[in-house]
């Protein structure tokens, strides 16, 4: 069975107001047809503040228009980013906010399953990283409450955080539900050092869906998103590790933007990439 290989949704366009990824608000139809020529199959919806106001998924009306463009040109959308929590994290907030926050959630599970997505990838990195015993008790709490909305809608939450290898598999051993799974990021991993076959090795069988980027880690601590193959990325390790857990839950490519208003043939560039190590 063919793997099926997604962008996420922006990469098809120049960034907007200087975001390196947030909701395409002048050009997401656009890229839906873009998706297409470039030989995408799928695109990663994103729901973030920024394009909150003008997003299609935020009506009955702007779904119905989707739709029709996915129907036109032959593009899914089996997933839905939730760069919301980014902008909105579910911790570190009052108990108001956190309640606000979760409606929030429950809501973007019920409208991922009218764009027919079958997983929302939770951020919990960066701005919404989780840092205490409180905050990984906290979490695991909403997720629990979100449980039954979830399995309502057949929509998996996917959690994607920075935890080490024995870490990740102890926090997510504590909700071992199915619908709740891990996103793994190549390029977050490798920039945090991590080493992909001991990653699998420790929670190989949570893995419920893959982002593809590759990151440098720098000698100063920092770490910058690299063209595929540029980074510290081990992808023959990495993609050794993908089919050692029988892995089929397609591949999105998250890389690293190139020239603006070339963004067609510099994704067929990492596609072309990509394939070197899974066709």
């Amino acid at each position: 069975m063919k793997t099926r290989i997604g962008i996420m949704q922006g990469r098809l366009s120049p960034p907007e107001d200087g975001r390196f990824q947030s909701f395409p608000r002048r050009s997401w139809r656009h890229e839906i047809a873009c998706a297409r020529e470039a030989g995408i199959d799928f695109i990663e919806w994103i729901y973030d503040e920024y394009g909150a106001s003008v997003n299609p998924i935020a009506s009955d009306e702007g779904i119905e228009e989707l739709s029709a463009l996915k129907r036109q040109y032959g593009i899914a959308t089996p997933a839905l980013c939730g760069d919301w929590f980014m902008d909105f994290p579910l911790i570190r907030c009052s108990a108001d906010e956190s309640a606000q926050r979760e409606s929030v959630l429950h809501d973007l599970l019920r409208r991922a399953k009218k764009i027919d997505s079958w997983r929302i990838v939770l951020p919990f990195v960066d701005n919404s990283r989780i840092q205490t015993e409180q905050e990984k008790q906290i979490v695991l709490e909403i997720l629990e409450r979100a449980l039954p909305v979830a399995k309502e809608a057949g929509v998996e939450m996917h959690l994607e955080a920075d935890f080490g290898p024995e870490d990740f598999a102890a926090f997510i051993g504590r909700i071992p539900h199915p619908m709740v799974k891990i996103n793994y990021d190549t390029g977050n991993s490798s920039g945090l050092g991590y080493i992909a076959h001991e990653e699998f090795a420790a929670y190989g069988e949570r893995i419920g869906s893959i982002h593809i980027k590759d990151r440098l880690r720098k000698p100063d601590g920092g770490i910058a998103t690299m063209p595929l193959g540029e980074g510290s990325a081990d992808f023959d390790d990495i993609f050794a590790s993908i089919r050692g857990i029988g892995y089929s839950g397609g591949f999105t490519l998250q890389v690293a933007r190139g020239e603006d208003g070339d963004e067609v043939n510099w994704i067929k560039r990492q596609l072309a990439f990509l394939r070197r190590y899974w066709n």
